[in-house]
């Protein structure tokens, strides 16, 4: 069958961080190698310019230098939906641009990252949106921010947990939607993979992912881990370059954006890391044993709890505990207890389950009504935010 029968799919995701977007991007090539037309849209690009420049580095700016801060807003929004609803609220203004990123003929829509089901959601019920709305929850917490009506389908990893009680939830297991490289790269024999990186072929080496971003306590990990008898630091800082030359002044290996992560952790013993999230699933799709330690606040401790809880991983709480676990660890690792999550259903064959059921539902009158309604809001929502950043100049 060809893709113009099969039909077409929107893919929302979010360039915060590369977790969201590389999960995405996985999920479009398994849908398009099942013949569907796939278009990818960054739920950023629905915002006006400002706000979508604030909401990124204003995410990126306290993950880095309030910590705590997120940590804080991570905790009250996951006691209960009130903030979810006052998102939505917030959000109002966008559906218009949510409704013209979905072109007609569109099968089913699949979001990536939580704020694009606040926004996506709403029109699932009498917005516009004829479509069923699926989401893949990238972390191991189901955070109520992820959680809309109007989401038809949950798509969740195993062991992963709601946040607050929500028996109301369609929630499917699925496996992590990690490339096959991951896999495959097994083939590749530990001093082959040595060599393209420019490591040394002999002795102990443990990888240290920052991210896309670098955030974390990436320099006092890697001075921790130093500790440790026989084991080398291979660090890969992401695009914090600012880092990456802080760390080149003590650390040999030290990496910036790394394209061919599959061979790199081919090459290494063990994978530290602080967030529990794709650069995790990844490792342990391949048998790489896992040890979180220094975790990021927020979702990065729920992951790293949740995790270790289910024995995927081993959770260091101390330097000196740290040191231990790399010493005893071997590099059997624990695949075998990641093996079910690589047997779970696959995300793109349920989203493929769930487009082929509603036939496509060509835009109605009361869609074209609402454009110019739209087209208000969107207004109100611009002015809303430049007026206050011109107010604040004048003052200056």
């Amino acid at each position: 069958m060809t893709a113009e029968h099969r039909g077409r799919i929107v893919v929302v995701s979010a360039d915060v961080g590369a977790g969201h977007d590389t999960a995405a991007a996985e999920l479009t090539r398994r849908l398009a190698d099942q013949g569907f037309v796939v278009d990818r849209v960054n739920l950023l690009d629905l915002l006006p310019r400002p706000v979508r420049w604030i909401c990124r580095e204003a995410y990126r700016g306290v993950l880095r230098w309030a910590p705590w801060g997120y940590d804080a807003l991570f905790a009250v929004t996951g006691r209960s939906r009130l903030v979810a609803a006052v998102l939505r609220g917030a959000l109002t203004p966008l559906r218009g641009r949510a409704r013209r990123a979905v072109p007609p003929r569109t099968r089913a829509v699949v979001t990536t990252y939580p704020f694009a089901n606040q926004l996506f959601g709403p029109l699932r019920r009498g917005g516009g949106l004829a479509v069923p709305l699926v989401t893949y929850v990238t972390d191991f917490v189901i955070h109520p921010t992820w959680v809309a009506p109007g989401v038809d389908l949950y798509c969740a990893l195993p062991h992963a947990r709601p946040r607050t009680a929500a028996p109301d939830l369609d929630v499917r297991t699925v496996e992590p939607l990690v490339s096959i490289g991951f896999q495959t790269a097994t083939g590749t024999s530990r001093s082959e993979a040595r060599r393209r990186f420019g490591l040394p072929e002999r002795g102990r080496l443990a990888l240290v992912v920052a991210g896309a971003w670098g955030v974390g306590d990436i320099e006092a990990t890697v001075a921790d881990i130093a500790a440790v008898d026989g084991v080398r630091t291979v660090v890969v800082c992401g695009r914090n370059e600012t880092l990456r030359r802080r760390l080149r002044r003590s650390t040999q290996h030290t990496l910036g954006w790394v394209d061919d992560m599959p061979t790199l952790m081919r090459a290494v013993d063990v994978l530290v890391e602080n967030a529990g999230g794709l650069t995790c699933q990844e490792a342990l799709s391949c048998g790489l044993p896992v040890v979180t330690y220094r975790p990021i606040p927020g979702h990065g401790r729920v992951n790293a709890a949740i995790l270790a809880e289910a024995g995927l991983t081993r959770l260091a709480p101390s330097a000196d505990h740290l040191c231990r676990v790399l010493a005893a660890l071997s590099t059997s690792g624990p695949e075998s207890a990641y093996g079910g999550m690589t047997r779970c259903a696959d995300p793109a064959g349920l989203v493929a389950e769930v487009a082929v059921r509603p036939p496509a539902v060509a835009a109605s009158e009361a869609y074209r009504r609402r454009s110019v309604l739209d087209a208000v809001g969107e207004a109100v929502a611009v002015l809303a935010t430049v007026l206050p950043s011109i107010r604040w100049t004048g003052r200056r």
